[in-house]
């Protein structure tokens, strides 16, 4: 196994997070608390090293439909949103839940594209996320789906994880989803799929990856991947794709026991 991605943590001391939806829910459909807890146990060792980190984590709409399953066929945009406003509350208390035994708060920030897009308020973001990092917070950045609509949709989360990493100067950007990195085919679909362990060129992945298909609980497919990784790469930021659902796989990706897709610049 490559020890790119241990090498990649090694030098990281600010590293930004970005879990899924499918990541995050557990088999009955619910946020996956123990998942949550094994990884705010792992985080905390990294602070403890003097490494900083902030989370991007999906999962609204998924912990909205656990608490109100009545709505779950409902298609109304305001019902939608209504939903994501009802789980961003359960969501950030199953992270909360899983921080408090370190001994560590969370913060939320909720954004749209326009955070992205108007100098003074990309600049209170970095600001903000700066303050919280240095007092030892642990920022929850999702996006703010009950306001977003098409016109101000960021689109998926792993584009605002790439845009995180970009405004806050991180070291690795790290998207935990619920396959083990980027494959030649979709491994859910196909045995023979083979798994890329490095990427330095985003055009020929493109050309050579059958990127057809999306999960079912989130936004974003592999392509929204090669998208947040072209991001990335393009201020310097190097990105790891694993899947986040293995046992402890933080540590285990530091450690070179966990496969993954390394993207270089």
């Amino acid at each position: 196994m490559s020890d790119v991605i241990p090498r990649l943590f090694a030098k990281a001391r600010k590293i930004v997070f970005k879990f899924g939806s499918n990541t995050l829910a557990g088999a009955d459909g619910k946020i996956n608390g123990p998942l949550l807890g094994e990884f705010a146990e792992q985080a905390a060792a990294l602070i403890g090293q003097g490494r900083q980190i902030v989370i991007v984590s999906s999962g609204a709409q998924v912990a909205g439909l656990s608490a109100m399953d009545r709505w779950a066929r409902k298609r109304d945009i305001h019902y939608r949103q209504a939903l994501c406003a009802v789980g961003q509350v359960k969501l950030m208390n199953a992270w909360e839940r899983a921080f408090a035994p370190q001994g560590i708060h969370i913060a939320q920030i909720l954004l749209t594209r326009d955070d992205f897009g108007d100098h003074t308020r990309t600049l209170n973001t970095r600001n903000t996320l700066f303050t919280l990092v240095d007092e030892g917070i642990v920022p929850i950045i999702n996006e703010n789906d009950s306001v977003s609509v098409e016109e101000i949709k960021i689109g998926d989360n792993d584009t605002l994880a790439a845009q995180s990493a970009i405004l806050w100067s991180a070291d690795l950007l790290v998207l935990f989803s619920d396959i083990d990195g980027l494959y030649s085919q979709n491994p859910k679909e196909n045995p023979a799929a083979v798994l890329v362990s490095e990427v330095r060129d985003i055009a020929a992945a493109r050309s050579s990856v059958n990127t057809a298909g999306a999960s079912d609980f989130g936004t974003g497919g592999i392509v929204t991947k090669l998208d947040a990784a072209e991001q990335a790469l393009s201020y310097g930021i190097p990105l790891i794709l694993a899947h986040g659902g293995r046992k402890r796989a933080l540590e285990a990706l530091a450690a070179g026991a966990q496969s993954g897709t390394a993207f270089l610049p």
